[in-house]
């Protein structure tokens, strides 16, 4: 498996996911900086997690004019599998890779914490998870996803929410952690997998979500 990790200015998640992408699931991860573009088509583009141009206007705003996007959108456009990570999802709203918008917490204060996931049965990623809650870290302080009422009523209907909060940390409408396209090749969720995947922190749930996120993009 060939991964394209996006690296922008700000972000701190790069070498994270990337670390856990090559040693657990041996994928040949390559690292893109953001003035970059890449014409290879691997078999996943991850965008990180972190504070991208350092937040600077609106998460994701200024990062969706990079040029390595230019090619994030000929990838995606040719059925490409794209996963964005907390500010990676951030940035494929922005870009308009997945509707809707990240907006602050309700508290307007930054949430660190664990929190219970609930995968959600009608998605096509979702549903391969056996297990009905898992532990997963958020670490934000604009993750409250927001969209219209016919967006949201399409994404319910499609089977597009692939993850739900147990307990609403952000104020996001329909408790929504993460969502996917209709076709679930581009994946965009708040929480951040390859943070609880390690034993020596006593949880490997983020491993159940990215075996399930990767089983479909293979």
């Amino acid at each position: 498996m060939k991964v394209n990790v996006v690296t922008f200015p700000g972000s701190n998640c790069d070498h994270d996911v990337g670390t856990i992408l090559s040693n657990v699931y041996q994928a040949e991860v390559n690292y893109v900086w953001h003035r970059e573009q890449f014409d290879d088509l691997p078999d996943l583009v991850v965008l990180p997690g972190g504070f991208s141009f350092g937040d600077y206007l609106r998460t994701g705003a200024m990062a969706k004019f990079s040029p390595a996007m230019e090619s994030v959108f000929a990838y995606a456009k040719k059925g490409g599998r794209v996963l964005g990570i907390c500010n990676g999802f951030q940035i494929l709203t922005e870009a308009g890779l997945l509707p809707g918008a990240l907006l602050h917490n309700r508290s307007l204060k930054y949430v660190c914490k664990d929190v219970n996931l609930l995968p959600v049965a009608n998605n096509k990623i979702a549903k391969t998870i056996k297990q009905p809650s898992l532990k997963i870290p958020i670490a934000h302080g604009e993750g409250a996803y927001y969209a219209d009422k016919e967006t949201l009523q399409t994404l319910e209907e499609e089977g597009n929410i692939v993850f739900r909060y147990e307990e609403n940390p952000n104020g996001s409408l329909h408790d929504i952690a993460g969502i996917s396209d209709k076709a679930a090749k581009i994946i965009g969720m708040m929480p951040h997998p390859e943070r609880a995947i390690n034993p020596y922190i006593g949880n490997e749930d983020g491993k159940l979500v990215l075996d399930a996120i990767l089983e479909k993009l293979s």
